[in-house]
């Protein structure tokens, strides 16, 4: 362990712990867990393991629920409370991410936004998001906080060549993604396409059709996440209709929330593959979740570990 690691303090929100587990391990550092109780009136005792002051304090936080955004809070005003000498943050799933704009006169209230503001008002010095439903999160401060966009491209790649799959083709489920699934396409050498999806209500959707590009090839169906699986269901089924072979759906978030896992178990998908970056269920037949702590650990050691100068 260099002299730069041993000042790292590596924690996390409860959610993000088996995470942040693993970037400590690929790293070589320790992990250093929360101190964490609860009183009979609900409120939560928090304590760094150990002293902090003058070391860099790296927080590995999901803020998927409102319970994890407030301990991720917490963590950040903590680390400058007790002086860290730097505070950075790795948000793995940013929550309301995709409410980050609003409908003119809707007085609705865009939480993407406002909550990744709140998070630079705790005044972190560095914070990384791994693959943002929009970029505009990044600019809700005022430019005094350092950010960065952790696009898992490299993973995703190795992860779908680690299927052996031969003669296919990436689909995005709507136009707006399409431009990330181009770049996944064109560093596997291999097609793409988009669905055509219209939405029509909160977590409502539409998918009409998909080219015939699909025909007589295995259709991997990729987007930033899953939600209700509504649309990416509606996706590989068009492609099967489309003259598909068989279909496999590819997601960095799995939000999987509701039924969402009874319905593709229902579904024809032959597998759903994702990340860990949303705390969920673990991988059993049909769910196949990668890792991704390599690319954490990386950023930390190239990015981090060399600037830091004590």
């Amino acid at each position: 362990m260099t002299a730069k690691q041993e000042n790292l303090v590596l924690v996390a929100n409860e959610a993000s712990t088996p995470l942040a587990r693993k970037t400590a391990a690929w790293l070589g550092v320790r992990f250093f867990e929360m101190i964490r109780k609860q009183f009979t009136d609900g409120e939560i005792y928090h304590a760094f393991p150990c002293d902090i002051a003058e070391k860099h304090l790296v927080i590995i936080g999901a803020t998927h629920n409102d319970v994890s955004y407030q301990e991720l809070l917490d963590l950040i005003q903590g680390g400058r409370y007790w002086n860290a000498a730097s505070v950075n943050v790795i948000i793995p799933f940013l929550g309301y991410s995709t409410m980050e704009r609003t409908k003119p006169f809707s007085r609705e209230i865009p939480k993407g936004i406002t909550r990744t503001r709140q998070i630079f008002r705790a005044r972190p010095h560095f914070v990384a998001f791994i693959d943002l439903h929009s970029e505009a999160v990044l600019h809700a401060h005022a430019g005094e906080i350092r950010t960065q966009h952790l696009w898992t491209d490299a993973l995703v790649v190795e992860k779908i060549k680690s299927l052996g799959l031969s003669d296919f083709v990436l689909v995005s489920p709507d136009y707006g993604f399409s431009k990330r699934v181009a770049r996944l396409a064109s560093q596997l050498d291999c097609p793409h396409t988009a669905a055509d999806k219209d939405r029509y209500d909160t977590d409502k959707t539409i998918v009409s059709q998909v080219s015939s590009v699909v025909r007589g090839r295995t259709a991997i169906v990729c987007d930033d996440m899953i939600r209700t699986g509504g649309s990416i269901i509606q996706t590989a089924n068009r492609c099967l209709d489309a003259g598909a072979r068989e279909v496999y759906v590819l997601a960095t978030h799995l939000v999987l929330a509701g039924d969402a896992m009874e319905k593709f178990r229902k579904s024809r998908i032959k597998k759903v593959i994702g990340s860990d970056t949303y705390p969920q269920e673990a991988p059993d037949g049909l769910l196949d979740v990668y890792s991704v702590a390599p690319q954490i650990g990386q950023m930390l050691k190239t990015y981090l570990l060399s600037s830091f100068t004590r």
